[in-house]
């Protein structure tokens, strides 16, 4: 009886400090007023002026950011080199964006030079590519704006690059990109194709080319640097120096085996490429943090509509104890998202810094969409920036591409 006592006074005091150490989160329902994408991006469209915004903004359910200790400015990171944010605009091309100004900072690392590189030549050609696909697959395969990080390293070693004043894509008089009626006008196209079954290859990739040269231009075929002139394939490799086969892409995800190059399952990996290096979750973690004290930075993909998410309350990503404590993310909690779907990957950005708060991990994420500058005071030293919790990164963030230096250790793996 004793024994009984003791063993039940036991488990009152554990359940009592079990609920004192248990952080609980706050959320909260917000409406949002019109933010950066209605009152700059759109209204810096030409067409703008005939499209209808919702008058009465949503409800959404987000966490209390007053629950986490969130820094307040991106001068409290360790950052490295990297041009200042720019916006995609009304374009679904943040993989373009997100990789461009990853691969800017690598060029800077590994030669010191300061370039801007063209996002939407990548774009274009991307567009060419699906066009071939779209034929060799009988239009068997998923048609959208999205694509992968990697679909940039595809791209130029194939076509090389250019610098940005080169080719920005954009007419003359236009701020932002738009690609909406661009999109429409390909989607269509190509459905016209395969309902018809008119497969002539050479006719299609002509017509594809016709429509993106009216909307966003031709890219050159040559460009002259430092008084010399040269193919976008030779200023990649002779000015740029850069060599797509020294970056890794990397997933960590169970339902592919761990130690293989694996195909990443989602609908923007449309050519399904399979050579992610899947690892597990506290070696994808290791790599990150080793990679960003180290001085590479990396281009990053995953969620941003958790209700952790808050863009436009701190520029920061976290985990709210309501969706699940931290000490319970792990692989399983990770792979239950992907595979029911609350976790995807509808964004590309490019990490870029970090910094150590209160024993935690916060990294600096550069962005180019409109959510990180919400408000449009450009002026504001956090415009284009998120602040992202270590938990957001090994909860949410399925994918990263790094220099193969940081996956040195690990990459002896794959060949056993």
């Amino acid at each position: 009886m004793k024994n009984t006592f003791l063993l039940l006074c036991c488990l009152f005091l554990g359940t009592i400090v079990s609920a004192q150490v248990l952080t609980k989160d706050k959320g909260t329902f917000k409406t949002y007023e019109p933010g950066y994408f209605q009152n700059s991006i759109l209204k810096g469209i030409e067409e703008f002026e005939s499209q209808k915004v919702s008058p009465k903004p949503a409800k959404t359910f987000k966490a209390d950011p007053s629950s986490f200790n969130i820094p307040v400015s991106k001068d409290e990171f360790k950052s490295y080199w990297h041009n200042q944010p720019v916006s995609q605009g009304n374009t679904n091309t943040c993989w373009s964006f997100s990789t461009t100004s990853f691969i800017e900072s690598e060029v800077y690392r590994t030669t010191g030079q300061k370039v801007r590189l063209s996002e939407m030549y990548t774009v274009y050609y991307e567009y060419i590519e699906r066009a071939e696909n779209w034929v060799k697959t009988r239009g068997n395969m998923n048609f959208g704006e999205g694509s992968e990080g990697n679909a940039v390293t595809r791209v130029w070693r194939k076509y090389g690059i250019v610098p940005l004043d080169t080719y920005t894509g954009l007419q003359a008089g236009q701020s932002f990109h738009a690609h909406d009626k661009m999109f429409e006008e390909l989607k269509n196209y190509a459905d016209f194709v395969k309902k018809n079954n008119m497969w002539d290859e050479s006719a299609i990739i002509s017509n594809f080319k016709s429509i993106l040269k009216y909307y966003i231009g031709e890219p050159p075929a040559k460009v002259t640097v430092n008084g010399i002139e040269l193919t976008p394939k030779e200023y990649m490799t002779k000015i740029l120096k850069f060599n797509a086969d020294d970056y890794c892409d990397v997933l960590s995800y169970m339902q592919q085996p761990y130690w293989k190059q694996v195909e990443y399952e989602v609908p923007d990996n449309w050519w399904h490429d399979a050579s992610y290096y899947n690892i597990p979750l506290p070696d994808f973690m290791n790599v990150i943090k080793k990679s960003i004290r180290a001085g590479y930075t990396m281009s990053i993909g995953g969620d941003v509509s958790e209700a952790g998410f808050l863009a436009r309350e701190a520029n920061a990503a976290v985990i709210p104890s309501f969706d699940i404590p931290s000490s319970a993310i792990d692989e399983n909690a990770r792979q239950f998202r992907f595979s029911n779907l609350t976790t995807t990957d509808d964004h590309g950005m490019h990490l870029v810094g970090y910094t150590e708060k209160d024993g935690i991990t916060w990294f600096l994420v550069k962005d180019s969409g409109a959510g990180s500058r919400t408000g449009g005071n450009e002026k504001n030293k956090n415009f284009g920036y998120y602040f992202f919790h270590e938990d957001y990164i090994k909860l949410k963030i399925m994918d990263f591409m790094v220099h193969k230096d940081m996956m040195k250790d690990l990459l002896p793996e794959f060949t056993k």
